[in-house]
């Protein structure tokens, strides 16, 4: 799993705007109940110099994103981005005609939500009672400045202020990395008040709410516009549409690319790239993933043995590796043994390339050790012997176009909303053709896509609730092992009550470009015990 959401937990939109009579602004007025928020700039509406503006204020579970890290669902910093997405409301409105940018700040203070409906009237004021508005923060604090008290001073534990963030048009979503903001949120570095979300201070209307010349909103150095640029809503988190609420998303790439059933011998035919393999070791104990006692986290290290005469045992001394080809072994002048490394909790990696005996070799050895007994075999400590299948690197005299046939071998009926399944694809060349003998003796080959990704939409519309990741975070890329392809997918990122489809797109180098394939997986999602 590579993808994790966090629903806003609370959101509203404050406003300084006008009421429909023109002589009263809706200030003390709060929209915490509405299931859209809004922000936009007008000006010479009342008079030919009046500005209104409304703000956006959302705030999310950090305390979630910190639990979900202590127990390793989402990785440690630096291993992990986080994007704040909210989401087009179509409305009847004028919104901004062309490019444009909005502001995306943390706040300074601590807000209630309310209970306000009226993003018409701003006739739910709260005088009072429970909720933020553009004068108060809360019903008993007011806000140092009208709008909204907002981060503003940088430091070296805070180096910005705020994210500016383009916007082609006003209709479009809104998507940005604010990966350092939550990282400070969730360090405890900046208390978690929330953000708040505006136009930016370029189309933002001047604002003077003291009518004594100075602006007093959170950024004195903008002069702000004198035109208007309307109005623009987003889903707020009561919303209907599951997949419009505002959400932080955090990606990854959990991806574990292991070679064992994709081994290849080394070939002038293959870049240095190409000619490295990589192999894991899974060290299961009473069914659960344990560190090796005594390799801990530390490093784990990697012989390669030729086979006894029947090829069921290693046999002989450690096999000497090339020295010319990327590996890590103890020593320079140790070519036996590679070191390999911990990953995570009972899994361990190793990356090596080895060249072709004569006669070829038909199965390799792979055991990992302590590292103390070199090229020798059964001295030091073994933790674990594996076994490998090479293949040779060959060309061809004519264009290759791959066809594949494909399932997922576990794929079931229906899950559970709150489940973490783990799905296994199956994948072969199309024009498989065996004959009587090979359909009775052979096992049909299952290929391994180097480069596969998914993505996931929802049957009755076609909507995509999870899309193909496949830019530089590569969180939707499938993982793969001797047994093929395979990816774990958080069933709460989809809305009970549907049936979705999982797509799949394979990286066709030839093309430089990703590939989707033409086959559909369709699963249902329930809210309850099935």
């Amino acid at each position: 799993m590579a993808l994790k959401r966090y629903t806003a937990s609370a959101d509203t939109t404050i406003v300084n705007a006008y009421q429909p009579n023109l002589r009263t602004r809706g200030t003390g007025a709060n929209m915490g109940a509405a299931d859209v928020l809004e922000t936009f700039s007008i000006y010479g509406r009342q008079s030919t110099s009046s500005a209104e503006l409304s703000r956006v204020l959302i705030k999310f579970p950090i305390d979630a994103i910190t639990t979900d890290r202590t127990n390793t669902v989402i990785p440690g910093s630096g291993s992990v981005s986080f994007y704040l997405r909210l989401f087009n409301a179509a409305n009847s409105k004028t919104a901004p005609s062309g490019a444009f940018s909005y502001t995306v700040q943390p706040l300074s203070r601590d807000w209630q939500e309310g209970y306000g409906l009226d993003l018409e009237g701003y006739k739910d004021v709260t005088k009072g009672n429970i909720g933020a508005n553009w004068m108060s923060a809360s019903n008993s604090t007011a806000w140092s400045k009208t709008g909204g008290d907002y981060v503003s001073t940088a430091n070296a534990a805070y180096p910005f202020r705020w994210y500016n963030v383009s916007a082609s048009n006003g209709i479009s979503d809104l998507e940005v990395d604010i990966t350092q903001l939550v990282e400070l949120w969730s360090a405890g570095t900046l208390n978690n008040y929330g953000i708040g979300v505006h136009l930016s201070g370029a189309y933002e209307a001047y604002y003077d709410s003291t009518e004594d010349g100075t602006y007093d909103g959170y950024n004195n150095d903008l002069t702000g516009a004198t035109v208007s640029y309307y109005t623009k809503r987003f889903f707020a988190r009561g919303s209907q549409f599951f997949f419009k609420r505002p959400y932080i998303e955090a990606r990854w790439n959990s991806t574990r690319k292991d070679d064992r059933g994709d081994f290849y011998y080394s070939s002038s035919l293959a870049g240095v790239n190409e000619n490295l393999n990589t192999i894991y070791l899974y060290n299961y104990v009473r069914g659960q993933l344990s560190d090796i006692p005594g390799s801990s986290t530390g490093a784990i290290y990697v012989s390669l043995y030729s086979g006894s005469a029947d090829n069921t045992q290693p046999s002989g001394s450690a096999l000497a590796l090339p020295t010319t080809l990327p590996r890590t072994t103890v020593s320079s002048i140790n070519p036996y043994v590679v070191t390999g490394g911990w990953i995570s909790t009972g899994v361990y990696t190793a990356s090596l390339a080895t060249t072709s005996a004569m006669p070829p070799l038909t199965v390799l050895f792979d055991v990992w050790h302590d590292g103390s007994g070199k090229n020798k075999p059964h001295a030091g400590v073994e933790y674990v012997t594996g076994s490998i299948v090479p293949l040779h690197f060959s060309s061809s005299q004519t264009v290759i176009k791959p066809h594949y046939y494909m399932t997922i071998t576990n794929l079931q009926e229906n899950y559970n909303s709150t489940e973490t399944a783990r799905f296994n694809l199956y994948v072969r060349n199309k024009n498989w053709s065996p004959t009587i003998y090979t359909k009775a003796n052979e096992t049909i080959e299952n290929l391994s896509i180097l480069s596969a990704s998914y993505r996931v939409y929802r049957i009755i519309d076609g909507y995509s609730a999870v899309g193909y990741g496949t830019g530089s975070q590569k969180h939707t890329e499938m993982s793969y092992d001797i047994s093929g392809n395979y990816f774990d997918f958080d069933m709460n990122l989809l809305e009970p009550g549907f049936t979705y489809a999982f797509k799949f797109a394979f990286y066709e180098n030839g093309l430089s470009s990703w590939m989707e394939q033409p086959d559909s997986f369709k699963f249902r999602v329930e809210d309850h015990e099935y």
